[in-house]
């Protein structure tokens, strides 16, 4: 399965809103968006000069399975995957298909909805200097990559440059308001509750994962954006699975883990990035939908 990467899409009948890390969003009307899935990959907060094939199909078709798929996961924002039924103004652009998304458009808020169900990351850093994740008192003498006695919810600001910072459950209520802030966390823990249920008896371990919601014009409140995939989660092999160190991975660690190896700064320009570590992300990214979906690419 081989296709020229997209780096840049350029949608030039519609109007571009936003160009994120991975992501170029569209207008398609005052009430609707395309959102484009190119096959660039950040790490570090730096988008890296070389694209990792098929990246952007995986995302948007691993998402919109798990849109399709998870119970807790509606109500969400997306209106259509099928390429044949986006409007006409859409359809012309014959690249985009397989990696792009019709979706209602909302007013965003602005916290990112994270969820831990294992001691890694900037979790685990937190817990081994302070003994809590976000202020979640945890029990003493976790190890790395340990399960959590329960899953735990870690929200965290969303920075349009830079790292997210995390924040106390205090503090997303202050952003969001008592209401708001009970629904998101509610709906996030239940939707890494049923994915993670499935994903285990797939091979795949969700160790943790964030989620971005909305509010449409008419009050309800939407799961957006992307959903528990290599990019926005930690996917770890079951079968191979061993607290106290590091574990093999089917996301953008094995990237990461590249990168800590080179004698770079991790500011921008990123470092041009061997043919073996493309072909091995892609490898691992493929790989996670294949388990997840039980199919391939269409």
């Amino acid at each position: 399965m081989t296709s020229t990467p997209i780096v840049t899409s350029d949608v030039y009948n519609l109007k571009l809103v936003h160009r994120g890390k991975v992501r170029d969003v569209y207008e398609v009307s005052p009430s609707e968006l395309l959102l484009v899935a190119t096959d660039r990959i950040s790490a570090f907060d730096c988008i890296m000069p070389n694209a990792i094939p098929k990246k952007g199909e995986i995302l948007t078709q691993l998402s919109n399975f798990w849109f399709n798929s998870l119970g807790a996961a509606k109500p969400n924002h997306l209106i259509s995957s099928d390429f044949e039924e986006m409007p006409d103004t859409v359809r012309i652009h014959e690249s985009l298909r397989g990696r792009s998304a019709f979706v209602k458009r909302t007013e965003v808020f602005p916290v990112e909805c994270v969820v831990r169900g294992y001691l890694e990351g900037s979790g685990l850093k937190d817990y081994l200097a302070t003994g809590k994740v976000c202020g979640h008192e945890l029990p003493k003498g976790l190890q790395q990559c340990d399960i959590l006695p329960e899953p735990i919810f870690t929200p965290a600001t969303k920075a349009q440059e830079g790292h997210d910072q995390n924040i106390s459950e205090e503090d997303a209520r202050k952003v969001l308001g008592d209401s708001v802030f009970e629904e998101l966390k509610s709906r996030s823990l239940s939707l890494y509750m049923e994915a993670s249920a499935y994903a285990r008896q797939r091979g795949i371990i969700i160790a943790d994962t964030k989620f971005e919601f909305g509010r449409d014009p008419e009050g309800n409140i939407l799961l957006i954006d992307e959903i528990l995939t290599p990019d926005s989660s930690r996917f770890w092999p079951a079968d191979s699975y061993e607290p106290g160190r590091a574990q093999v991975s089917f996301d953008k660690q094995f990237l990461r883990e590249y990168l800590e190896t080179l004698d770079w700064d991790k500011t921008p320009p990123a470092p041009d990035l061997p043919e073996e570590i493309i072909a091995k992300t892609s490898e691992r990214y493929h790989t996670a939908f294949k388990l997840l979906t039980g199919s391939d690419l269409k």
